[in-house]
């Protein structure tokens, strides 16, 4: 099990976070994901055999979220 954060350009709406929350937890592999709407950041836990970082920084940004490196 793997443990990746992402900083995300600044989330305007609490409804954001439900949004990425929702869709990170829906995915294979995910065991848990966390979005801090103060800090912008996501927090997931995730099976590396089943789903990558990448693929999850692919979701958020299919969401409207950039991702800041």
């Amino acid at each position: 099990m793997a443990t990746v954060k992402f900083q995300l350009e600044p989330l305007t709406c609490p409804s954001c976070v439900h949004k990425i929350e929702k869709a990170l937890n829906k995915m294979d592999g995910v065991e848990e994901a966390k979005v801090l709407f103060n800090s912008s950041k996501v927090k997931a836990t995730f099976h590396e055999e089943t789903v990558s970082a990448e693929k999850l920084q692919e979701t958020i940004e299919k969401l409207g979220y950039p991702v800041i490196d």
